[in-house]
């Protein structure tokens, strides 16, 4: 095609008005525009106006391929928009984009924030769990949100989970004749009548937050005791190496901590954790929701190695529990060169298997023995842990 067949056109809520020249020419020569009803009543798209179907679909985009079609995007279509769904499906040479500026910057401008400095979350149907990594005190954030009621379940959360002393700012309709921004606190929230699009600053002030260090507090995962306990966590993440983008095969999942662990540690890292056990597969799943992580660590049941079969290769695999000859001999097979494994070991028979693989395969081993400080009458001694054997290899 000598030129782009589609537009996608940035839009803010002061509409036509906010158009560049480009944008406009894009906009008047288009035979059909595709948007949600508030952006096509900004432009005044009339017959030519096609709202987008529920649920949401592009297919009706690409079936008027080769004809002048414009997509209507909030902002900059590929911040936090629908930019890159729509262009994953075309070829470079079939659009252009033309963005205005994004809530987030509308937001940050209002607020006098460094935009860089600032983190960013689009929560219109993610959890807010997704900001529990993230929030600590001096943590700034500009969170777009589904509704007008959206803004006092944020500030139930942030109160919730330690937060309530933080400062918010809701904006209601930036850049646009309906533009309103107020101030209050989370814990003392109770704003009325707001209004969408809505967009809520955070200046976090509070708690704490997440420590990011590997290795967290074993209390803050949901476990029925078989976990990778916190020591062994720490070293066992650092010779898994998470990267950005890595997936993870955590085998013998337990309570998903490793899994959960490896994706804290990374941007974009993912993880599959495989386990037997039906009630452990629910705890996995409810500590995913709390660390606002299930959109990255998909819990599979089922035992090792026949449940591996049909998911997708991983850049590194965990064996914390249910080692056998057979599932190492599988793994060794299947996994992709330059594939990571770590496997940890408690037991004399899974510690003799580890050795043996060790002195066939190479690698490196490590023994861990720890203790701890317990009471000993009315002193102190210590309590020793069992000694943990690691073996990590690079297939």
């Amino acid at each position: 095609m000598s030129e782009p067949w589609l537009s996608i056109l940035g839009l803010g809520e002061n509409g036509l008005d906010g158009l560049t020249e480009t944008s406009r020419k894009l906009l008047n020569s288009a035979e059909a525009i595709f948007g949600g009803p508030r952006h096509l009543s900004l432009v005044g798209a009339g017959a030519r106006g096609h709202e987008w179907p529920i649920p949401f679909s592009i297919e009706p985009v690409l079936a008027l391929r080769g004809q002048k079609v414009v997509i209507l995007a909030s902002g900059d279509p590929f911040w936090f928009g629908a930019g890159g769904s729509i262009a994953s499906h075309l070829d470079p040479n079939e659009w252009v984009s033309v963005p205005t500026p994004s809530t987030f910057s509308l937001a940050a401008n209002t607020q006098g924030w460094k935009l860089e400095e600032t983190l960013c979350f689009g929560l219109h149907a993610a959890p807010f769990e997704r900001l529990t990594p993230t929030l600590g005190r001096g943590v700034r954030a500009i969170c777009t949100v589904r509704d007008g009621d959206a803004p006092a379940k944020l500030a139930s959360y942030l109160t919730e989970t330690g937060f309530g002393a933080s400062e918010l700012t809701v904006m209601e309709c930036l850049g646009g004749p309906r533009q309103r921004v107020r101030r209050t606190t989370a814990q003392d929230f109770a704003l009325q009548d707001i209004q969408a699009p809505v967009a809520v600053a955070i200046d976090c002030a509070g708690s704490k937050g997440m420590p990011r260090a590997s290795g967290l507090p074993d209390s803050m995962f949901l476990s029925d005791g078989q976990m990778t306990k916190r020591p062994v966590r720490a070293l066992t993440l650092s010779a898994l190496a998470p990267r950005y983008g890595e997936h993870l095969w955590d085998i013998g999942g337990g309570s998903g901590s490793i899994a959960l662990e490896w994706c804290l540690a990374a941007p974009n890292a993912t993880a599959t954790s495989f386990e037997p056990k039906d009630t452990r597969c629910a705890n996995i799943r409810q500590n995913a929701e709390r660390f606002g992580l299930s959109h990255r660590l998909q819990t599979v049941h089922g035992s090792a190695p026949a449940i591996l079969q049909g998911h997708a290769k991983p850049d590194a695999v965990f064996i914390g529990g249910g080692n056998s000859a057979t599932l190492l001999t599988e793994l060794w097979q299947t996994l992709p060169e330059g594939t990571r494994i770590v496997a940890n070991a408690v037991t004399l028979e899974t510690e003799c298997l580890l050795m043996n693989w060790h002195a066939a395969k190479g690698g490196h081993l490590l023994r861990a023995e720890l203790s701890e400080t317990a009471p000993l009458g009315r002193m102190r001694g210590w309590n020793a842990a069992r000694p943990i054997l690691q073996w990590s290899v690079t297939r």
